[in-house]
């Protein structure tokens, strides 16, 4: 399956999930929330600083193979020049020369031949430019999957306020029931207080839902580089409808795809590169160095050569240099063993990230699968709680069970509702982080 494929199902997954609540526009889909994150998120603009300068990186390298070209000038005054002609110790003549010197002139030299040193740098350069995307793609793969696990946090939390809200609502027409049961002596008073016990349990669960709320809308608009006391909404329904997940290929296919596509994989192969890079790089240093040299000066007055004069002069040079580094036939050696042990490492890395990797994938997928389970055993749940719910409140109006039962199965179905919410939302999140690992988001 075409990782472009999957990845245009799951968003128009996501998008058709909550595009029924989100008709006026007021709800963020999470391709939108991704979307936002891209582009504005901190942590993702400073791993951009860091790929633009690899980007001139590349360029500062290549510029390396321009010839070097040099302005010279200069203007001297010059002292007295003393000439012993009787010795050392005996009074001197002073010789006439010129009192100010002057010289302007160029140099140039042009690097024909070194090795493959230069060539060797671009390459590395360029290495490292991909390892530097790769490790963006990285960071913003993982900075979606957080933006992911923040939205779908906020779509439980909101979920299970409406049941507590709901349950509330409930409990407060039981307890209306039960206060005129109670005033007609049909039930003790034991009873009333325990429905108001609950109240107030809700009541602190339904606070608590509020604050989580509230916290995983600052971390979204965190992530999404917002002011963290933004106002945020989303789009919501009553359950997210798992059976989009199940038309998957296996995990072997995954760890396949993570094994070509995964920037956490590739940023080993670019290190494994670069490490066989520097041992060339290294060896070339055992090359001797060749390149084109020019040069001319204009110099006022001529005291190179014999015999001197008081006039403006010109010389220039153009020809070929030369030059081997001798000491490098020996601690070349050591550098060449350093580089290739290098080399080596570099290698046993890459072999142990693909293991991980594949570890790591095929644990996504079995607890994607496992979150399927649960999801089924969710919704039995739901059906038994909710009949045991409705039969043991027929049988307390009728005085044939205790209030103890009747509030403990209205409590285990609303964990029931809730635990479905969590499987829900585990399948996603799941679904999610494998393709995240595989490096299709």
């Amino acid at each position: 399956m075409n990782r472009y494929f999957i990845v245009l199902l799951f968003v128009m997954y996501c998008n058709s999930v909550f595009s029924q609540q989100n008709k006026d526009g007021n709800g963020l889909t999470l391709e939108e929330v991704w979307t936002a994150t891209d582009s504005n998120n901190k942590k993702l603009k400073m791993a951009g600083f860091s790929r633009q300068q690899a980007e001139v990186a590349v360029e500062v390298a290549k510029d390396r193979r321009i010839p070097s070209v040099t302005a010279l000038g200069n203007v001297g005054v010059n002292t007295d020049l003393p000439v012993y002609n009787n010795g050392f110790l005996a009074s001197h003549d002073n010789f006439p020369v010129s009192r100010y010197t002057y010289s302007l002139g160029y140099q140039m030299e042009l690097n024909v031949y070194s090795g493959g040193r230069e060539n060797i740098n671009i390459k590395i350069s360029k290495e490292e430019l991909l390892r530097n995307k790769n490790e963006y793609e990285l960071q913003r793969n993982n900075i979606r999957y957080a933006a992911a696990v923040a939205y779908y946090d906020l779509h439980k939390f909101i979920q299970f306020l409406r049941f507590t809200t709901s349950e509330i609502v409930t409990e407060k027409k039981q307890m209306a029931t039960i206060e005129s049961l109670f005033k007609n002596g049909t039930v003790l008073k034991s009873d009333v207080l325990r429905v108001n016990v609950k109240l107030s349990q809700l009541e602190l669960a339904r606070s608590d839902i509020e604050k989580k709320i509230s916290i995983a809308k600052e971390r979204l608009n965190i992530l999404m580089g917002r002011n963290s006391s933004e106002e945020i909404s989303i789009p919501m329904e009553e359950a997210i409808d798992v059976e989009a997940f199940t038309e998957n290929p296996d995990d072997n296919h995954y760890v396949d795809m993570a094994l070509k596509q995964s920037p956490d994989f590739k940023m080993y192969e670019n290190e494994y590169e670069i490490s066989n890079l520097l041992l060339k790089q290294v060896k070339s240093e055992l090359m001797p160095k060749v390149s084109l040299y020019s040069g001319y000066n204009l110099t006022y007055p001529q005291s190179s050569f014999f015999p001197y004069s008081t006039n403006l002069w010109g010389f220039g040079q153009t020809g070929v240099r030369v030059s081997f580094s001798l000491d490098k036939l020996y601690t070349n050696r050591h550098a060449a063993e350093q580089a290739r042990f290098q080399t080596l490492q570099q290698e046993k890395k890459m072999e142990v990230m693909k293991d991980d990797l594949t570890i790591e994938i095929k644990e996504a997928y079995l607890q994607k699968m496992q979150a399927f389970e649960t999801v089924r055993t969710a919704e039995e749940n739901i059906r038994q709680a909710t009949e045991t719910v409705r039969i043991i409140r027929n049988s307390y109006m009728n005085q044939e069970s205790l209030l103890t039962d009747l509030l403990e199965a209205e409590n285990m179905l609303l964990e029931a509702k809730f635990a479905l919410t969590s499987a829900h939302i585990d399948v996603v999140i799941s679904h999610i982080r494998l393709l995240v690992k595989t490096g299709i988001i």
